[in-house]
């Protein structure tokens, strides 16, 4: 039987929490910070970068808040067809649930 899920759940935030996905972030990140300590020059590059990121997402979020306020029904109704279909994957492919090591 498929789980009972709140009903403002997030398919973004689903989609992390898959086990396969997590896992992958998890090696991903300690790839990344890997690399970060190893490398001096790399690492002085990685924050210019993160920092960049940083400050472009938030002046992103800012010009678009009027209009997502706007689309929130619509985003509602996408997220909830969106979750719908990601309930319809972990129920067809079980490796979903699993590490990427497994």
């Amino acid at each position: 039987p498929t789980p009972i899920r709140h009903v403002q759940e997030n398919v973004l935030q689903r989609v992390l929490q898959l086990p396969v996905v997590s896992s992958t972030c998890e090696t991903l990140q300690r790839k990344y910070s890997s690399t970060k300590e190893s490398h001096p020059l790399m690492a002085s590059v990685c924050e210019a970068y993160e920092r960049g990121v940083q400050g472009a997402g938030a002046l992103a979020m800012w010009g678009m808040e009027p209009v997502v306020r706007r689309l929130e029904p619509q985003f509602a109704v996408a997220n909830n067809l969106a979750c719908r279909g990601l309930d319809h994957l972990e129920e067809k492919i079980p490796a979903l649930q699993y590490p990427v090591d497994k």
